[in-house]
């Protein structure tokens, strides 16, 4: 069982404040009714900067204490809770939002860069100090606008306000991408290898698990699939799922290469499980079919 908070007042209670504005809030940790800190489901979107290592966090299955200065975030149907220390006190900040805020909205049509809504607990991200002070006036400045005097502009400067905070924490996912324990430069040559040993076919991983898959390589260096696509866009700018992709190519043409294979070999050894899908993926990336290509290097 688990507590659900279904809307802003409800949340709002729980922090002891009132409500400023339907769909948002800024809360202090520190004023928290401890019951909050029980198993639960917000049922929206959440930053929160744990600003004192207060207790471990539990979310998604995973736990873990984060140092003072480290930003996580939730999104609805998550269901979080705390180990509290019975020493330290809660600090920190929490915003909260409904989804319905990004309904028609600038800020709803930006959304998708704010994937790190989807990072697993371990890829919470560890605020410099000058970063956290920037967090922290974005926090600000979020609260300032719900407490102003309502106007035509309110709902639209609460939404930038919202897109700053998002959009400083999406830049300041790049850097600790290039500080990263695991550097970019050594996970690309890490997930060479990893591609190149899966469609080697020598463990028959294809034929077993069909072609190389985002979530599987993240899998293989335990991370989520969007932190880990991420990682992989910083160092190559393209998509993990294009640089997969480029991989499968790179391979098939040197199967092609192999006249004692047909093309249904090549896409078996691919985990293709039928050549027509194998002849339109390879026609689509490279401009010509499977044995078009067989044919031009046969030639050249």
């Amino acid at each position: 069982m688990h507590i659900k908070v279904e809307t802003i007042d409800q949340y709002n209670r729980y922090f002891h404040q009132p409500t400023y504005h339907p769909l948002v809030s800024v809360a202090n940790l520190s004023k928290a009714d401890l019951s909050l800190f029980d198993p639960t489901d917000f049922g929206m979107y959440c930053v929160v900067l744990m600003d004192s290592d207060f207790g471990e966090l539990v979310l998604r299955g995973s736990a873990m204490r984060y140092r003072a200065g480290t930003i996580f975030t939730m999104k609805p149907g998550d269901v979080v809770s705390m180990n509290l220390d019975p020493v330290t006190k809660p600090q920190g900040l929490m915003l909260a939002f409904r989804p319905e805020l990004l309904n028609g909205t600038g800020l709803g049509r930006d959304f998708y860069m704010f994937n790190f809504f989807d990072y697993e607990v371990r890829e919470a991200l560890e605020l410099y100090e000058s970063e956290r002070r920037v967090a922290i006036n974005c926090f600000n400045n979020i609260n300032s606008e719900l407490q102003a005097k309502d106007d035509n502009f309110t709902s639209h400067m609460i939404r930038l306000g919202i897109a700053q905070l998002l959009t400083s924490c999406r830049r300041f996912y790049d850097r600790q991408f290039d500080t990263h324990q695991l550097h970019t430069s050594d996970l690309m040559l890490r997930l060479d290898s990893l591609l190149d040993g899966y469609l080697s076919g020598e463990n028959q991983l294809p034929q077993n698990l069909g072609q190389p898959s985002v979530a599987w390589c993240a899998e293989q260096f335990h991370l989520s699939p969007n932190y880990f696509g991420d990682l992989v866009h910083k160092e190559s700018n393209i998509t993990a799922q294009a640089y997969i992709q480029m991989k499968i190519i790179e391979k098939a043409k040197s199967l092609l290469s192999d006249h004692n294979l047909s093309i249904n070999d090549v896409a078996n050894r691919l985990g293709f499980n039928y050549s027509n899908h194998f002849t339109r993926f390879f026609t689509g990336k490279v401009g010509m079919t499977p044995s078009a290509f067989r044919n031009q290097i046969g030639r050249g």
